[in-house]
């Protein structure tokens, strides 16, 4: 019993006489893995980096935030100033540290304006040490 390919098994491999031959490079292109979820890396890392949840302040401590304010209106002292800084790309933030002299305190925008520029939201702030 003869095998089904012996008709072509001893026929020289076949070249294209229309098309060039695919360069080593190429022909290893067309096996290589491809990225089928191209981001889900990325959003995987996004959904597991953590973010801390904003503590609200009780009216005593906001009352003891208020004298220290008061306290550093003047700009001649170095304070850190720990805020919360709500994250941008998800529920949450984190809680920053910022040491420096305060230049001003804006009422109106209920900002402290650092000398470095920086702007902490009043409203944010968790605690200064003076």
């Amino acid at each position: 019993m003869g095998n089904n390919y012996d008709d072509i098994i001893n026929l020289p491999h076949h070249t294209s006489g229309t098309r060039p031959k695919m360069s080593m490079h190429d022909r290893a292109a067309q096996f290589s893995p491809f990225a089928a979820l191209t981001g889900h890396d990325a959003a995987l890392e996004e959904t597991a980096r953590l973010t801390d949840t904003r503590i609200e302040l009780d009216e005593c401590e906001k009352e003891i935030l208020n004298e220290k304010l008061m306290m550093i209106s003047d700009g001649t002292q170095v304070v850190t100033v720990t805020w919360f800084k709500p994250d941008e790309r998800k529920f949450g933030g984190a809680y920053v540290d910022v040491t420096d002299t305060v230049k001003k305190i804006d009422v109106y925008s209920r900002e402290i304006i650092m000398s470095n520029g920086e702007r902490i939201p009043v409203d944010e702030i968790y605690d200064i040490k003076i």
